[in-house]
């Protein structure tokens, strides 16, 4: 397992290339453009893609593009190589500017503060996205989605896979489907290659589930267990997965579910987490007879197993909170069932 100790171990971890991850680098052909960087997943994904394309060897450029409101998230993309480009997506002048590239990850969405503001979160999520698919109509695409997309399902079913019929609950996850949508449209009328990555939910030490649940205990707060089960997956796993699903774009778009295999009791995973910082779980509530999970086997049959597995992420998340390190202080809200965010 490799050190998550502090950030920049934990930087590093993220940013550990795998024999995978450059074959498929490799195989690319042109640069690669990050739309979205500067976002949660962003950084640590324009990272991993700078280190495999020097591992490659292709001489391809990474571009990381974001309105980057903050100097220092520019600053920290050009410290990885990636060329910064400053724009603000949602303008006409701003899409104008992205360079031309021939892979394009698209990571822009909007969940939070949804509720009293669906206007917005329709226009960046699901308009936004077919303005970039026409902007690129010669590249090939994988564009980031969410398991929200999937009704909530039987906790014993090992969740819903690719091919089930989407049933979104509230307008986040309508949207999102809205984006699924519409890109598969330009995807299809511009014979334009697309991935569409279904993800929930990446895990790291500074933001998560492990760490919503891990901060609730050491504040002594209540841990309520309504959604009872939850999917993680580490997320230098879920970076170079969405890196090498460049390859797969296809039209039809090619369909993955991102997340872990396993199906995370939350009660039991915050008896664990509480375990091992030596400290007491407030439980409440009862778990309902369904929960947001999603079937990841075909993801894992392609991409292989994560190198950090739940029990390494439980312990590294626990004395990392344990130890008052850097957090996001971006929950997830995975406990939310009527889809309002």
């Amino acid at each position: 397992m490799p050190d998550l100790s502090t950030p920049e171990a934990l930087d590093k971890a993220m940013a550990t290339v795998s024999p995978g991850l450059v074959e498929d680098i490799t195989a690319l052909d042109g640069d690669i453009l990050v739309v979205g960087a500067a976002g949660k997943l962003g950084p640590s994904l324009v990272n991993l893609a700078c280190r495999a394309v020097e591992q490659a060897g292709t001489g391809a450029k990474v571009y990381a593009a974001s309105r980057f409101s903050s100097p220092a998230a520019a600053d920290e993309m050009a410290s990885y190589g990636a060329e910064v480009v400053k724009a603000d997506v949602s303008t006409d002048e701003g899409l104008s500017s992205l360079p031309d590239a021939k892979n394009v990850v698209f990571l822009v969405g909007a969940k939070f503060g949804t509720q009293g503001n669906e206007h917005a979160t329709w226009a960046t999520n699901t308009y936004l996205p077919g303005r970039v698919m026409q902007r690129f109509p010669d590249s090939r695409v994988t564009a980031l989605s969410t398991g929200n997309v999937y009704p909530l399902t039987p906790i014993d079913s090992g969740g819903a896979v690719e091919t089930d019929f989407p049933g979104p609950v509230g307008d986040y996850a309508m949207s999102c489907l809205g984006r699924e949508r519409v890109m598969t449209h330009f995807a299809i009328t511009e014979d334009t290659p697309l991935s569409i990555i279904r993800l929930n939910y990446a895990v790291e030490m500074r933001y998560g589930v492990l760490i919503d649940i891990a901060t609730k205990i050491k504040a002594g707060v209540d841990v309520d267990v309504t959604m009872g089960y939850a999917n993680i997956i580490w997320q230098g796993y879920c970076n170079e997965v969405i890196l090498r699903s460049l390859r797969h774009a296809a039209n039809p778009p090619f369909i993955l579910n991102l997340t872990g295999m396993e199906t995370l009791s939350i009660r039991e995973t915050a008896g664990k987490i509480a375990a091992a910082m030596g400290r007491e779980a407030s439980i409440v509530g009862t778990e309902a007879e369904t929960a947001l999970l999603s079937n990841a086997s075909l993801c894992h049959e392609l991409f292989g197993e994560p190198s950090v597995g739940t029990d390494e992420l439980v312990t590294a998340t626990a004395a990392w909170v344990e130890n008052d390190l850097p957090l996001l202080d971006k929950p997830t809200h995975f406990q939310t069932r009527d889809g309002k965010f």
